[in-house]
């Protein structure tokens, strides 16, 4: 079983972004692993192992337009199982 579930990736579409910020606020805030915040001011990549993804979600809609949402479930791909 592994200790963060689901893998949580987003794109946010923003002004005055800072990949750093966006970091330390999730790394602070949210219990995962894996996190990479990337991008400019205007667009930030997020990818993040969470149990909770709808929490990430939540923060990252406060900062801008969300898209390109994708929560898969690790453990049902690690079984193989797909969808």
């Amino acid at each position: 079983m592994l200790e963060f579930r689901y893998d949580t990736q987003l794109l946010i579409e923003g002004h005055d972004l800072d990949e750093d910020k966006i970091n330390d606020y999730i790394t602070e805030h949210f219990q995962g692993d894996s996190l990479l915040a990337v991008g400019d001011d205007e667009l930030i990549k997020i990818h993040f192992h969470t149990n909770e993804p709808w929490k990430i979600l939540e923060y990252c809609a406060t900062l801008g337009e969300i898209y390109d949402i994708v929560v898969e479930d690790m453990e049902r791909q690690a079984r193989g199982e797909h969808g």
